[in-house]
């Protein structure tokens, strides 16, 4: 238990969070509430270094401090470039938050080999090198710290033509009850946020079929919005969540909380 009075308990001045794949969309959407939260931002990004830019620019107009890092998290190599350059900037890493992947839809009978392991890689994979190094530098530091990954409820709940997708998620979800439990010892809490659908730029008219059987099946009646997933990820990375670990939180809407049939 601690002894934070309620308004300090998402007081995040002073720490520094890493976003992974956060040049745009739910990442840049964690990244920005972090800051207005008081912490100072690592913002990576693969390709858009755009996103990158943008994303610095509006916390640091809020006030705030960000930087922008480019690397492939995949890479062993550039996800330790990746940590070493933020230490560098900021001196420590307090908040993991696994966010980058992808989620290409392909049918199991045709899905090529290359499909499966790209996918794996930059859900999976990306998650383990990531998780690995914020821990090998929290132990360091000796001050503990939180990691928090973007499973989905597709981890539980596969759709079709997300076979790849889905087993990816899964063991995120594993994977995050194994860390936490690792590395519960050096005060390192690991959970897991697992999204529903969330709206982007464009959904409603290059899927108006899914949104409208989402938002029927989903008891809020609505598709979620990046800062939903934020929210959560600021929940438990915050010392309101410092007895919870090795969780998975859904950010549904209630969707899967509905009978199937």
């Amino acid at each position: 238990m601690n002894d934070l009075a309620p308004s300090k308990l998402l007081d995040f001045t002073g720490k520094v969070v890493l976003v992974t794949g956060s040049g745009g969309g739910i990442g840049a959407g964690i990244a920005r509430r972090f800051a207005e939260a008081g912490a100072s931002l690592v913002i990576n990004y693969r390709s858009n270094e755009a996103g990158g830019r943008a994303g610095v620019a509006e916390i640091e107009g809020g006030g705030g401090e960000a930087i922008a890092i480019r690397a492939d998290v995949t890479d062993k190599e550039e996800v330790e470039r990746l940590f070493s350059q933020a230490i560098e900037a900021f001196g420590r890493i307090n908040v993991l938050v696994n966010n980058a992947g992808s989620y290409p839809i392909v049918s199991l009978i045709e899905m090529e080999a290359e499909d499966w392991d790209s996918m794996i890689d930059s859900n999976l994979r990306s998650a383990f090198l990531c998780t690995q190094q914020a821990a090998r530098r929290m132990i360091e530091q000796g001050s503990g710290g939180t990691i928090v990954n973007i499973a989905s409820i597709e981890g539980t709940f596969p759709a079709k033509l997300h076979s790849h997708y889905a087993a990816a998620k899964a063991g995120v979800l594993a994977f995050t009850k194994a860390a936490a439990n690792e590395l519960g010892r050096h005060g390192i809490r690991v959970n897991a946020v697992s999204p529903g659908l969330i709206w982007r730029e464009g959904i409603e008219e290059a899927w108006p079929e899914g949104v409208n059987r989402w938002r029927r099946a989903a008891p809020l009646s609505r598709l979620g919005m990046p800062g939903d997933v934020a929210d959560a990820c600021l929940f438990l990375a915050s010392p309101a969540a410092s007895w919870i670990t090795g969780c998975e939180l859904r950010v549904d809407g209630g969707v899967t909380a509905t009978a199937a049939f």
